[in-house]
């Protein structure tokens, strides 16, 4: 037996797009419906890292007493750009006035599950999402299975896809998973997890004629760090003595503190804009809509970004018939996804070495770094870009 649900906005995904959007409608008097296949214990314990633009820590305010962007993540006011075995510090608030938090994605869903079941919001996990119909009409509907394996129909005003890059509503926006501009990158990210004390106070990105490496941190006990690899690289294929060897040979100049490695990963690089973002009563945000390298930090804040608008989009629409903001969704989307991804690609090019690089290429790659870092003007690009651009704000 079917079961339908009747809301004003179905949001497929209950990631950080998902459930702000969820909250952000909630604040403007609109009702949603937000389903997503994993249950709540699978998304809070995804470990996922995560840099903060400063507009999205504000935005996230708004969740109030649920909020621990500000109390549990930690403030950075910079980056070290390492090379030649020199490090530069990038002073944010010096130059735009503006910082970062480390705050990991699972966390802000802790905080933004929290906030929506106390605002008695609808939901649901263990939800199959089969398909998104009748797009082109006032009333789409997502056909999906219940976590009882019960069919279940959600009809709405407009459907949201932010369920992911292997997104159910991207094929119905675009036409096919994979319309879209796509970029693979020749390298990937070797990440582990260790059981140690900071190495830095802040980020270190360096360059290296080893290839790239990352230091980050997690918290005061555990860190996250990255070194370049090759794609295809085995995990398993490196003792924790050749790891911490890679990793402390890419940032001559620093001294790992090193400890007990308790995960391993390969992260792929991929760069992807979907050719459409929206199709009459559904749209697309996040990953469902674009991915980034994540060299610049700029995956879950671009998330927050597309929200931002789409809540604007929807309030006009839903609550005063004005279709003018829905109809500029996707364009004024676009201009900042084309922006993020320029940067995500910029530092990603400045910072890694590629197999094929010659002399000729290294030596403009110094020349390149070295032109930020010693100029004023370099230095506020980069400070800019990676502490975010303004968010809309009407």
């Amino acid at each position: 037996m079917t079961t339908t649900v009747r809301t004003r906005v179905a949001i497929v995904g209950a990631g950080p797009a998902g459930l702000l959007l969820s909250h952000l409608l909630a604040d403007a008097g609109i009702e949603s419906v937000v389903v997503d296949q994993r249950t709540r214990e699978q998304i809070e314990s995804t470990i996922r890292a995560g840099i903060l633009e400063q507009g999205t820590v504000e935005v996230l305010d708004s969740l109030g007493e649920h909020s621990r962007a500000r109390t549990v993540g930690h403030r950075h006011d910079g980056i070290e750009m390492r090379f030649a075995g020199e490090g530069h510090r990038i002073d944010f608030p010096s130059l735009v006035g503006r910082s970062v938090w480390l705050y990991p994605q699972h966390e802000v869903l802790k905080d933004l599950i929290a906030a929506r079941l106390a605002g008695g919001q609808d939901l649901r996990f263990g939800i199959t999402v089969n398909g998104i119909e009748d797009a082109g009409t006032e009333r789409p509907r997502v056909i999906a299975t219940d976590a009882d394996g019960q069919p279940l129909v959600i009809e709405a005003d407009f459907v949201v896809g932010a369920d992911g890059s292997r997104s159910v509503a991207r094929p119905v926006v675009t036409g096919s998973a994979f319309g879209g501009y796509f970029r693979e990158y020749p390298f990937a990210w070797f990440g582990i997890l260790t059981e140690a004390p900071p190495s830095a106070d802040e980020l270190i990105y360096s360059n290296s004629p080893d290839g790239f490496a990352l230091i980050s941190q997690r918290s005061a006990t555990v860190q996250r760090m990255y070194f370049q690899c090759d794609p295809d690289a085995d995990t398993a294929a490196y003792s924790e003595a050749q790891l911490w060897e890679e990793l402390q040979k890419r940032v001559p100049g620093t001294t790992l503190k090193e400890g007990p490695i308790f995960q391993r990963d390969v992260l792929r690089f991929r760069s992807f804009v979907a050719h459409e973002l929206r199709k009459g009563r559904v749209a697309i945000v996040g990953d469902a809509a674009h991915t980034v390298p994540p060299t610049g930090a700029k995956g879950m804040n671009l998330a927050v970004a597309d929200v931002i608008l789409l809540n604007l989009a929807l309030q006009a629409l839903l609550l005063e018939g004005d279709e003018r903001r829905i109809d500029d969704f996707a364009d004024a989307a676009r201009r900042r996804i084309w922006k993020a991804q320029h940067f995500s690609w910029w530092m990603t090019s400045m910072l890694h070495v590629t197999a094929d690089a010659t002399d000729f290429d290294r030596m403009r790659q110094l020349g390149e770094l070295r032109s930020i870092v010693e100029s004023e003007a370099g230095q506020t690009y980069l400070a800019e870009a990676y502490t975010g651009w303004p968010l809309a704000t009407a």
